[in-house]
């Protein structure tokens, strides 16, 4: 054990190995290695990370992003002598410090890491991992695909994986998309499947199994077998050898099918489907180009188990540690076509059920109004996979800018069915457009397991296939467990036409009550009507904070029947945010906004709220404000304060105020250095009129004129910082005047 002062001194000449074995010594030594680390990252990585103000382990940004640049091979190690050491693995010493990594393009990284010679380094891994994120991905041959397969099973299946990203994958290989979904979910094949040996699998599987074999002579078929009772009870009904002949019996396509991404109606006509099959009646009848009929099951006995947490054995393999290439094929593709035949929850074949509402589809009928999506029988998107077993599975699923099809929309329905740990569901710009009907079909079945977890639902695109506050309705209908809702469009569907028209939308039932509690709208500059709000909030009691984004105000009394509504409504509501509606003629109701004794946060973003006002409306809101001791962060960013403004402002913490405001966001509002500087003495003349009683902490400046006079502005944020905190950014103000020109 080396004294404090020669260890501080020995730290910055260790390489980064033998710097990671003195972390323990030197935490002893009360000595902290962040700023060897900090500088680390400017010698090696030369780059300045995002946000590095909120980086708390310089040691743990360092090894995270050194391991991902090693991986997929743009760091050489041998460009600075502290990453050389003979005793330093840069992949295994560093994967334990690994909570995100991002693969690319080809997958080479997947690939490496598959590889034999990195099993320790997945293996750290396996514990590490948190976040896998995929982005700009290419098509993949079978090699590249098996090593996937092993990386996701013990990532996902065997490991800590619980947020699964994709990102920018405009041309997506429809095979590759359907595994990455897939095995997300916790599901995958049996058997041969899998091209590897799974050792956790070949352990589980030596585990005392209890055998369950039942038979149903149902219209002259075997029905479904179950293969667990309760946790503990982790049997199949079949013994390996049959089920992995069951297994290609079932899981099976011609080897000649197309790689090809056919529509759901297409599918339907080819092989119809009979809801009688439900009922007790006929059996369905295929197509000869589609997969082998399976008989449908009245109900099963007992529910799906949850599957967060719990890991499910793989079946022996028979055939060697490689299975057949085509196996993987075989599955990817089938369940992209399977639909909905199979497993069907007890609590999802009641009466009046078979079918879910959309707009344009009626109880009982079809999803129509488009292409695709055409439900046939039994709730949509039940997901049978008969063979494959369920492991461990994801709690958060992101796909931002990957288009997808009808049939890959039927696929995530049917996975999403059964998904009940998911909490987290974000699909941004994914071209959806009708398919939004295949995913509310997935989502209601999910919403009647008892152990769902879903509370997160974002979704986001170009064009809008109904009205904002309909698909609201719609969801909500769906799915009332939501906690958080997020809907946001750009433009509205300009194909009115295709739009179904006589049959009743999804909106006209009641809504039931629901837990929603955030709910964010994005209107396509579509009229913001109270009345179709109005349903909304009487279903969401608990509803606590509401964002409004883009929308018009058809009239000028409708923004004081919304405030009517939320304050009939929503008792519980804490934050309101409008973002780039145009309040200038709403003066009124903008100062019983800021009197609300309820509103704890209130945004007015790029709402023009001085365009047309008068010096007496900026009095008024500084005295409401003043007397409102509930408000605690005020936000007008965007509203041409300028320096005059700002000044005034500073009288919300005079000395006869009772304002407990402690957040200001003043962020793009042609704010200059000398109008900063003259807030900042008068902010602190009222504070030491108070005698430095204050609750102000936080100012944002984002985006304005304060380059201008860089010694001025330096000063002013000087002097500001000691009273609050700051957040700014550096700026180039000579685009302001084209930004201010294009609002105007």
């Amino acid at each position: 054990a080396l004294p404090g002062h020669l260890l501080r001194g020995l730290l910055p000449l260790l390489t980064i190995f033998r710097l990671e074995r003195a972390e323990g010594a030197a935490r002893r030594a009360g000595l902290s290695t962040q700023p060897i680390w900090r500088q680390l990252w400017d010698d090696v990585m030369k780059t300045r990370p995002p946000n590095s103000e909120n980086i708390t382990c310089w040691r743990k940004k360092f090894l995270e992003t050194f391991f991902a640049n090693v991986l997929h091979g743009v760091l050489d190690i041998s460009s600075d002598w502290r990453l050389n050491d003979r005793h330093f693995s840069p992949l295994l010493h560093s994967s334990p410090h690994v909570s995100q990594l991002t693969l690319c393009n080809m997958l080479q990284g997947a690939v490496e890491l598959a590889a034999e010679h990195n099993h320790k380094v997945l293996e750290n891994l396996a514990g590490s991992l948190r976040i896998l994120k995929f982005q700009h991905l290419l098509s993949s041959d079978q090699s590249i695909r098996r090593s996937l397969v092993l990386l996701l099973h013990r990532l996902i299946h065997h490991g800590s994986v619980s947020q699964v990203s994709m990102y920018s994958w405009p041309v997506p290989d429809t095979v590759l998309l359907v595994l990455i979904l897939t095995m997300s979910a916790g599901f995958w094949r049996s058997g041969n499947a899998l091209s590897y040996q799974c050792g956790l699998c070949r352990e589980e599987d030596k585990a005392p199994r209890q055998e369950l074999v039942q038979e149903r002579a149902e219209r002259g078929c075997d029905a479904e077998r179950e293969g667990s009772d309760g946790e503990n009870q982790k049997g199949f009904s079949e013994a390996p050898e049959e089920a992995d002949a069951h297994l290609n019996s079932v899981l099976s396509v011609p080897r000649s099918s197309p790689l090809r991404n056919q529509p759901c109606e297409e599918a339907s006509s080819k092989g119809p489907y009979d809801q009688t099959s439900i009922q007790g009646g006929s059996s369905s009848h295929c197509g000869s180009g589609q997969l082998s009929c399976h008989p449908v099951l009245r109900k099963t006995r007992r529910r799906l188990k949850p599957t967060t947490g719990r890991k499910r054995r793989c079946l022996r393999r028979s055939r060697g540690p490689y299975a057949d290439p085509e196996d993987l094929y075989d599955f990817v593709f089938t369940v992209a076509r399977e639909d909905n035949s199979g497993l069907l929850d007890k609590t999802s074949t009641t009466e009046g059920e078979n079918t879910e509402n959309c707009t344009g589809s009626s109880p009982g009928s079809p999803c129509t109004g488009h292409a695709g999506c055409k439900k046939r029988g039994g709730p949509a998107g039940i997901f049978s996979l008969k063979a494959a077993h369920r492991f461990r599975s994801v709690s958060t699923l992101e796909l931002f800018s990957i288009p997808l099809t009808g049939e890959t929309c039927r696929t995530l329905s049917n996975l999403l069915s059964s998904w009940v740990s998911l909490e987290n569901l974000v699909l941004s710009y994914n071209g959806l457009d009708a398919n939004i009907c295949c995913i509310l079909s997935g989502l209601r079945a999910l919403s009647r397991h008892p152990d769902c977890h879903l509370r997160v639902l974002r979704v986001s695109d170009v064009f809008s296939h109904m009205p904002c506050m309909e698909l609201v309705r719609c969801i909500l209908s769906a799915f009332p467990q939501l906690h958080t809702l997020s809907v946001s469009f750009d433009l509205k569907n300009q194909l009115e036409g295709n739009r179904p028209e006589g049959n009743p939308s999804c909106s006209e039932p009641e809504i039931p009550e629901s837990c929603l509690e955030q709910l964010e709208i994005r209107f396509p500059r579509e009229p913001l009507h109270t009345t179709f709000l109005l349903p909304v909030l009487k279903a969401s009691k608990s509803l606590q904070q509401l964002s409004l984004d883009s929308a018009t105000l058809p009239c000028s009394q409708e923004l004081g029947l919304l405030l009517e509504a939320l304050k009939e409504c929503t008792p519980n509501l804490k934050k309101l945010s409008f973002h780039d509606v145009n309040l200038a003629e709403h003066q009124k109701e903008v100062l019983l906004l800021l009197q609300d004794p309820v509103l704890q946060e209130i945004t007015f973003s790029f709402c023009r709220l001085f365009e047309s006002s008068t010096a007496e409306f900026l009095s008024e809101i500084i005295n409401t404000v003043k007397r409102n001791s509930s408000l605690k962060s005020l936000k007008l960013p965007g509203n041409r304060l300028g320096n005059h403004r700002l000044v005034a402002l500073a009288d919300i913490f005079s000395e006869d105020s009772s304002s407990s405001l402690c957040q200001l966001d003043v962020s793009s509002n042609c704010i200059k250095p000398d109008g900063l500087l003259e807030f900042t003495k008068k902010l602190e003349g009222h504070i030491q009129q108070r005698g430095g009683q204050i609750q102000f902490t936080h100012l944002r400046l984002f985006q304005n004129w304060l380059d201008q006079d860089a010694e001025t502005a330096q000063e002013a944020l000087r002097r500001l910082k000691a009273v609050c905190s700051v957040v700014n950014d550096s700026w180039d103000s000579s685009q302001a005047f084209a930004d201010y020109i294009s609002v105007m």
